[in-house]
């Protein structure tokens, strides 16, 4: 008896393997071990091990064994499976590597995905219709807060917070500031997308940078084309906000160009990360209980969450490891509520004709 294909490959293909290995342990009985190795192009191990497994439990011995261990080093228990899954409902957006570190579980990263899996809380992220440029070994050498990315986040549109929106009065938009080489965010929230928005949350965050020890000579300030930056699209001078960044901070405003969203990939990060793991997990009691939520996750973000794209380095390792004169209260600064700052700051003029026009801050 002779086989032209090999033992292991016509075993990938076969339907019924125990047919074949009984076969083999036949010949084996009949002619010996090396010659059934011989005839079916396989190794004498393998030949003995099937004889002995017929031996010992006949037909049935012939089915596959399980791989695991019989004795695994560190066995699972009720109470840990139970806990990983409690983590994951509670924080669905987290992967398995993040909470294994975060929560310092005694597990591999493989076992926790697979309880997940076989309890069917395994998420899909949304997909991104472009790529990011990865520019991360340019940047890392850039200085810090070199270029500070600002951009705006609808908020309406993430399902978990707009019946919280509706009910409580919640903000509509996010203003978020990146720095591009510390990964530091700084919040502010409005209901509406306005240039005076735009302009008074870039100067309270510059100021406060300043206050903070940051060297804000020779920066720049990189945003989109939005309105809320540069105004109406037929404006034949700087805005508002292009005023402010540049003559009053010495800072350069420079816009990317239109459609390339990728050159504002760390502020955009940001707002995947913060729809994964605030919006979609937070749920909220009031404006000041909003507030309050905000202000921990922008602390936490900037002191305490590891950045696996920067070396598993916070904002703030990094702050302090290129600059040590800057002050750990840059993270002071809260989220800023915009609608409330411009209109506790707004002065009230009459002009002729009995409208109340209110002029800008």
């Amino acid at each position: 008896m002779c086989l032209i294909i090999p033992y292991y490959t016509f075993m990938r293909q076969s339907k019924d393997p125990k047919y074949l290995r009984l076969k083999i342990v036949q010949l084996a009985r009949d002619k010996g071990n090396k010659s059934a190795a011989r005839a079916f192009r396989t190794t004498v191990k393998t030949v003995r091990k099937w004889r002995r497994r017929y031996e010992n439990n006949a037909y049935h011995g012939l089915n596959d064994e399980s791989k695991a261990p019989k004795k695994p080093h560190r066995a699972i228990t009720n109470t840990m499976r139970r806990k990983f899954i409690e983590l994951k409902q509670k924080l669905p957006s987290w992967g398995a590597e993040r909470l294994k570190r975060d929560f310092s579980l005694p597990v591999s990263v493989k076992s926790i995905y697979k309880i997940w899996k076989n309890e069917n809380l395994i998420k899909r992220k949304r997909k991104k219709h472009k790529t990011k440029n990865d520019l991360r070994k340019i940047k890392q050498q850039w200085r810090l807060f070199e270029q500070i990315d600002i951009d705006t986040k609808y908020l309406y549109d993430i399902p978990e917070y707009w019946p919280q929106m509706r009910s409580l009065r919640l903000p509509q938009f996010q203003y978020t500031a990146r720095d591009v080489v510390s990964g530091a965010m700084f919040l502010g929230f409005a209901d509406e997308l306005a240039i005076t928005y735009a302009t008074t949350f870039a100067n309270i965050i510059l100021h406060h940078l300043k206050r903070s020890g940051v060297n804000l000579e020779g920066c720049r300030i990189q945003t989109d084309n939005g309105s809320e930056f540069i105004g109406s699209w037929n404006i034949k001078h700087d805005s508002a906000f292009t005023r402010i960044v540049q003559n009053q901070f010495g800072l350069q405003h420079t816009t990317i160009p239109p459609g390339a969203h990728t050159y504002q990939a760390d502020v955009e990060t940001v707002h995947r990360l913060i729809e994964d793991e605030f919006f979609e997990v937070e749920r909220f009691s009031s404006r000041k209980n909003f507030h309050y939520k905000a202000a921990t996750y922008q602390l936490y973000f900037n002191s305490v969450r590891k950045n696996s794209y920067k070396n598993y380095k916070t904002p703030w390792d990094i702050i302090h490891e290129r600059d040590k004169s800057i002050k750990p209260t840059i993270f002071a600064l809260t989220p800023l509520f915009l609608d409330n700052i411009y209109k506790n700051n707004v002065i009230i003029k009459k002009p002729p004709g009995g409208y109340h026009v209110g002029s800008d801050p």
